[in-house]
């Protein structure tokens, strides 16, 4: 895949998933603008330095101003890939409206926010691009989400998000599309499962490979859709 003077956006692209995609983009040539609020994180991430990685610090991607102004600071853009969100594991029973609405923040908001202004700098452009979420699998498979009801709310809303917009903007020449995984082997799912089978979860190059995909100009056909992108669990 060539990605040579393609500009793309990454979210997330500090963490375990995200650094994955963003080395998989330098390999194939991309610049990748990264934005981000973690500064430890950003510590850790091991491609920090490199020449065609711009990080933009204190993006607050749920606010509405802060994203449009880093949008509009870019050079033309070729793709926005969306993976920051959040976790929340807790009953109905337990879950506050403020909880909920946490949840609706980190995940539908931010992406939400991201995709209209990645269409906004694509639709300027003229030149197509390519735009890519992540809702996991219990945003497809809803009952996989008993006990986190709240968060598989969030995530099926940004599902939705991503197949009513691929229709909205695909005379624009951009194509639109989400990817679903199941739980991944991270050092942080290892540590917080340290009694399941990782063998059985999927390999984060392996899902990084697929979103690499997704967003390249090699990806000609495929929009609206909402990949599964399991392990053998």
């Amino acid at each position: 895949m060539d990605y040579r003077d393609r500009h793309v956006v990454v979210t997330g692209g500090t963490g375990a998933l995200g650094s994955a995609v963003v080395a998989g983009l330098i390999e194939a040539g991309a610049v990748c603008h990264i934005p981000y609020i973690n500064a430890g994180e950003v510590e850790r991430f091991p491609l920090r330095s490199h020449g065609r990685v711009a990080l933009a610090g204190k993006v607050e991607l749920s606010d509405e101003a802060a994203v449009r102004r880093f949008y509009e600071g870019l050079p033309q853009l070729w793709a926005s890939i969306h993976l920051a969100g959040g976790f929340g594991m807790s009953a109905v029973s337990g879950t506050t409206k403020p909880d909920l609405m946490k949840q609706v923040e980190m995940n539908f908001v931010t992406a939400f926010l991201c995709c209209a202004a990645a269409v906004r700098s694509m639709e300027r452009a003229g030149s197509g691009g390519r735009i890519v979420n992540v809702a996991p699998r219990p945003a497809l498979e809803w009952r996989s989400g008993a006990g986190m009801v709240a968060y598989t709310a969030s995530k099926a809303a940004v599902a939705a998000l991503t197949v009513a917009l691929a229709e909205e903007v695909i005379r624009h020449g951009i194509l639109v599309n989400a990817i679903a995984p199941s739980t991944m082997d991270t050092p942080a799912n290892r540590e917080a499962m340290p009694h399941a089978d990782p063998a059985a979860w999927a390999k984060v190059e392996d899902v990084a490979a697929t979103v690499v995909f997704l967003a390249s100009p090699e990806n000609r056909v495929t929009r609206g859709a909402v990949v599964p992108v399991y392990g053998r669990g």
